[in-house]
């Protein structure tokens, strides 16, 4: 894609004139705040930062920038891991932080309509009050927002019982290419099975259809009654046997997330949760349902733990203790930035039977290399988020944090699994997706991207691999020498 070389100030105005002076933003020192997402290792400056507050703003900047030929990314919280909103060269950033209204509750169809700027957990606030609440809850729910959940297709500990962000999201209201409005799905909660699912085709699409300008998700009822379990396990290969053994047997359990020694101790560390720590893993598991139901799972599930050799098994004496051990979990990547000055999330999948041996392969790459990796991941639906870390500072050592990551992907995909569960491709993982799918697999799905935004306007360089240039390389991207000189362009 070529871009415009409009004047800076020419620029800032136009866009001023859609969203307010203060919400179009060209300072050089007030974009760095932009220049990366949770991917910390790659910073690109946008050109400009523009900051609608409404549907008709968003197709106003939309329809500007293709005047100006601007590529458009578009941004949520920035707490994505996979470069999903990594900035490109000259690119207009479209944040969606000041749409952040929960529009409307409809407890008679279960349904909330919301901005995209809603951020994950205020759903569930917001509805706690008459019992109910929204499923998905990515680690990162506190902060991380629903537009950013759409983009990706974000996850959960419970989305093993319930499903992904894909599942509860009805209808969306997007902006297109040529900045035109359209809404696909259901309006107001209605069954929506005719023709081919276009919300499923957006949701996952990592921003490269269109920008989400509203969502009709899916609320439910909280159940009855939700009990924990933990179990500690002499290593992982028994922990990861107690959870092919549980999901073997027909349990579904809400969650069932593990973490490794190194893993646990961090947590201990940072939240001083009261796990031990002689053990070499860990389960932490919800059932819930209505009381009954719970009761037998729970005593089933019981029954399976100590079959694949737990040391203990306890439950939380009640609701604080329980938050607490959930909060050690879902403060695991933060808490692991206490044990180590750096550090590379990785998210692959696994068949949950090959837990055992690929944990053993994880350990031995990070044997090889010297490097320390801590795993806390959803085991329960086989999603792998081993962390690997590393010290920056070190010459080499973020070099080969990244190569020891991308072999875990390959590893994964050994297995028959994916080079992501939910955190993405983006920018990050774009370099391995030529190994997983071949080039028809490729071209076809740019296909259903092109269906959307022909010029590839949204989000480009990310996703797909640039094979033109003799393949992607994982880490820093280097031009090539026909880039420079004008030969050549990606994408």
């Amino acid at each position: 894609m070529i871009v415009a070389a409009a004047p800076a100030a020419t620029m800032q105005q136009r866009f001023a004139r859609i969203v307010g002076e203060r919400n179009a933003i060209a300072e050089p020192n007030d974009l760095r705040t932009y220049e990366c997402d949770g991917l910390l290792g790659f910073r690109v400056r946008p050109a400009i930062v523009v900051l609608p507050e409404s549907t008709d703003e968003v197709a106003a900047c939309v329809r500007l920038a293709r005047e100006l030929d601007l590529p458009i990314v578009p941004r949520g919280a920035g707490t994505g891991l996979s470069g999903g909103a990594l900035p490109t060269d000259g690119c207009v950033m479209i944040g969606l932080s000041r749409m952040k209204q929960i529009l409307a509750i409809d407890y008679a169809n279960r349904t909330a309509r919301v901005q995209p700027g809603v951020i994950n957990l205020d759903i569930t606030r917001a509805l706690a009050p008459q019992g109910y609440y929204y499923a998905p809850d990515p680690s990162s729910q506190s902060v991380c927002t629903i537009g950013g959940n759409i983009a990706e297709n974000a996850g959960g500990a419970h989305c093993l019982k319930y499903g992904f962000t894909t599942n509860h999201v009805l209808g969306v209201t997007m902006v297109l290419g040529d900045g035109s409005v359209v809404h696909l799905g259901s309006r107001g909660g209605e069954l929506d099975t005719l023709g081919y699912d276009l919300v499923g085709v957006v949701v996952g699409s990592e921003g490269m259809t269109g920008i989400v300008t509203e969502a009709l998700v899916r609320i439910m009822r909280a159940p009855e009654r939700t009990q924990t379990l933990f179990a500690t396990f002499p290593t992982t290969d028994e922990a990861g046997d107690a959870v092919g053994r549980i999901i073997g047997a027909g349990i579904v359990p809400a969650a069932i997330e593990m973490c490794d020694k190194l893993a646990i101790e961090a947590i201990v560390a940072a939240t001083h949760v009261d796990w031990p720590l002689d053990v070499g893993a860990l389960l932490l598991m919800d059932v819930d349902g209505v009381d009954a139901e719970v009761e037998a799972t729970a005593a089933q599930a019981r029954a399976h733990l100590a079959a694949a050799g737990a040391i203990e098994i306890r439950e939380p004496k009640d609701d604080a203790e329980r938050a607490l051990a959930w909060k050690g979990r879902k403060a695991a990547f933060a808490a692991v930035g206490r044990i180590s000055p750096n550090y590379h999330v990785q998210d692959g999948v696994i068949p949950r039977k090959d837990i055992a041996p690929v944990l053993r392969e994880i350990a031995a790459l990070g044997a090889a290399s010297g490097l320390r990796i801590a795993n806390v991941f959803h085991a329960g639906d086989g999603n792998l988020h081993p962390l690997v870390l590393y010290d920056a500072r070190i010459p080499g050592q973020e070099h080969e944090a990244e190569r020891v990551a991308g072999e875990i992907l390959r590893v994964c995909l050994r297995y028959g699994g994916s080079v992501t569960g939910e955190h993405g491709v983006g920018h990050d993982k774009a370099c391995y997706l030529g190994e997983q799918f071949n080039a028809d697999d490729l071209g076809t799905m740019q296909q259903v991207r092109s269906a959307f935004d022909p010029e590839h306007r949204f989000n480009p360089d990310k996703v797909f691999p640039t094979p033109r240039l003799c393949g992607d390389k994982p880490g820093a991207y280097t031009p090539h020498a026909s880039e420079l000189s004008g030969e050549a362009g990606r994408g």
